[in-house]
């Protein structure tokens, strides 16, 4: 008798392509979207981080430098064949079995395949052979600049890893799962166009594994404090005793304060707190509309000058340390220097986490800041009032597009994978919009003009400010692999700066680079060293290494300034500045 049951193949088929129905119908509402959005990008209402006519320009000016070196163009020529015809011996068995370091063709398969090797041999060729010619462009040219930036963006664009077809890993998994990781794929690609209303916004992480207040931000504390720009949170001590002087932790507005207290393990916040400092930490509103008319001075007088007031209300303390922490770092120094102006020392020291001081060569991030994109940026805003969180996340992610734009299409869209649980990634995720006036101010006056090195170029609620007349103690961290504030553009705060500096550079990048804690295992080391010449390649030749975090160099650096102890503080449940909420407060959680 046969069996008129249907069987475990026919069932999956038949699960798959209603699967597939209902990705198709998913998929015709997300081009809806992706047309829409493309409407609003032709009609100027979308601003865009580079324009046509730029990048026009920009080669336009590159081939003719080319074209006027002969000897140069054929030198390439020339390279650009030698490396292609040793792609072609690969294809036939003829090259080296020298292993291949490019992080994107890891996998075996890619050795193995004889077809696959092929097309990543000459892609490799291929890459070389125009990063070779890029290498000659003579600096400083904007235009080259971009050349090479943009350059850089269309080769990772093009590599065979990006592609089913070319892809020896993901077609592998396509064939073993019978065709699921490419439905997988699709869904996932359709997710994050539904995420991002239209433009591709990539899942980089786990968005479901962490919660701000339940697995990140947990440090107890309360917001002792609000206004329109910040909460101010003081933390609960974790030692009986605390040095007298205060902490203010200054973060940057482009994402939320919590960078500063992650997980347990890797909280600054917490471990301050167990060195026994009073810890307090702004958190930035997440703007809209009503902000539009705060600018640079108003960050400054909303933010760490009002909490400065309610620290000394809260401490008795004439005095605070202070923190700033990228931007946040920025509008730091600009307050030191304003304070100094007009003769108030209320801070004992300063530290500064991957602070530019100098906007002269701002690294690759100058390609989509200039006088063009700033008015294309107003024009953009007149309306809106601010910069949505995606346009920064989007540009810092095309500083490293091939760990943080192509893995994720390979993994997320070819092989149908869901991204790991991050905690740095997941943070990352979390932009935040920026308010007109201050944008506009800051990127005319402080990356445009380079006010903040140039003494009395930026004035500060009627206050014309100069950073070396600023005698504060600082103690000053960059690190080695920052693309978003280049090292050398933090250094020469060592020469600016008019009282005692402590320079260390730490190892990694903007974030982990910063967030590296204390470890029995130690991810990365720093350097320091007891003087400091005019250039930074002899600062780094001449620095002595030090193994693991730079956390307890600074906790010891601090310490050095100060023998007092008072009973640990704790946060006040009544009188002016009781608490008004636990941390980490509301502001941080506003999408």
């Amino acid at each position: 008798m046969q069996d008129d049951k249907p069987s475990a193949q026919t069932t999956d088929i038949a699960e798959q392509t209603e699967r597939l129905a209902r990705l198709t119908n998913r998929a015709v509402m997300a081009s809806a979207q992706m047309q829409g959005h493309a409407i609003k990008q032709a009609s100027g209402s979308e601003y865009a981080l580079m324009d046509a006519g730029t990048l026009a320009k920009a080669y336009g000016t590159f081939w003719t430098d080319v074209m006027s070196d002969p000897g140069k163009l054929m030198d390439i020529q020339q390279t650009v064949g030698t490396e292609m015809m040793a792609a072609w011996q690969s294809m036939f068995g003829l090259s080296s079995d020298e292993p291949v370091k490019d992080k994107r063709f890891k996998d075996e398969s890619w050795s193995d395949d004889p077809i696959s090797r092929s097309y990543r041999d000459m892609f490799l060729a291929f890459d070389r052979a125009a990063n070779g010619l890029l290498e000659r462009l003579p600096d400083g040219s904007k235009d080259h600049q971009r050349v090479s930036f943009y350059t850089r963006q269309m080769i990772s664009a093009m590599s065979p890893s990006n592609y089913l077809m070319t892809n020896p890993a993901a077609r592998k998994e396509l064939m073993e799962t019978q065709g699921e990781s490419l439905l997988a794929g699709l869904e996932n690609l359709l997710t994050d166009l539904e995420r991002g209303e239209g433009r591709l916004n990539i899942a980089t992480n786990d968005d479901t594994a962490f919660e701000v207040g339940v697995d990140l931000a947990t440090t107890k504390g309360e917001v002792v404090f609000q206004n329109d720009l910040m909460q101010l949170i003081q933390y609960y001590p974790t030692t009986k005793e605390q040095h007298a002087t205060p902490i203010l932790f200054v973060p940057s507005w482009i994402n939320k304060f919590y960078i500063l207290d992650m997980k347990p393990e890797n909280s600054l916040i917490r471990y301050m707190l167990d060195q026994g400092h009073s810890v307090f930490v702004i958190s930035w509103v997440n703007p809209t509309r009503a902000h539009a008319d705060k600018d640079f001075a108003d960050y400054m007088t909303e933010g760490p000058l009002a909490a400065l007031d309610v620290i000394r209300g809260i401490t008795g303390e004439e005095k605070a340390n202070i923190l700033g922490f990228c931007i946040g770092g920025i509008l730091v120094t600009a307050m030191l220097a304003y304070l100094a102006g007009i003769g108030d020392d209320r801070i004992a020291s300063a530290t500064t986490l991957a602070t530019m001081v100098d906007f002269e060569n701002v690294g690759e991030i100058g390609v989509f800041v200039d006088k063009e994109r700033l008015e294309s940026m107003r024009h953009h805003m007149a309306e809106k009032g601010y910069l949505d969180a995606h346009h920064l996340q989007d540009m810092f992610s095309m500083l490293r597009e091939k760990d943080l734009i192509w893995s994720f299409v390979e993994s997320n869209y070819l092989r149908g994978q869901k991204p790991r649980a991050f905690d740095l990634l997941s943070w990352n995720s979390d932009s935040t919009r920026l308010p007109s006036a201050m944008l506009l101010w800051y990127l005319e006056n402080v990356y445009l003009q380079n006010g903040l090195r140039k003494p009395e170029a930026l004035e500060l609620k009627g206050v014309k400010i100069d950073i070396t007349k600023i005698t504060t103690p600082c103690f000053i961290v960059a690190t080695q692999l920052d693309h978003i504030a280049p090292w050398r553009s933090v250094y020469p705060a060592t020469d600016f700066l008019g009282g005692e500096v402590e320079f260390v550079l730490g190892g990694s990048g903007h974030i982990a680079g910063v967030i590296n804690p204390p470890a029995e295992r130690a991810k990365y080391g720093y350097l320091t060293s007891a003087t400091y010449p005019t250039s930074p390649d002899d600062f780094e030749a001449q620095a002595k290494q030090h193994e693991g975090s730079w956390w307890p160099h600074w906790s010891a650096w601090l310490e050095a300034r100060e023998t007092t102890k008072v009973p640990a503080r704790r946060p006040a449940t009544r009188g002016k500045y009781k608490g008004i909420e636990a941390a980490p407060g509301s502001y941080v959680k506003a999408a």
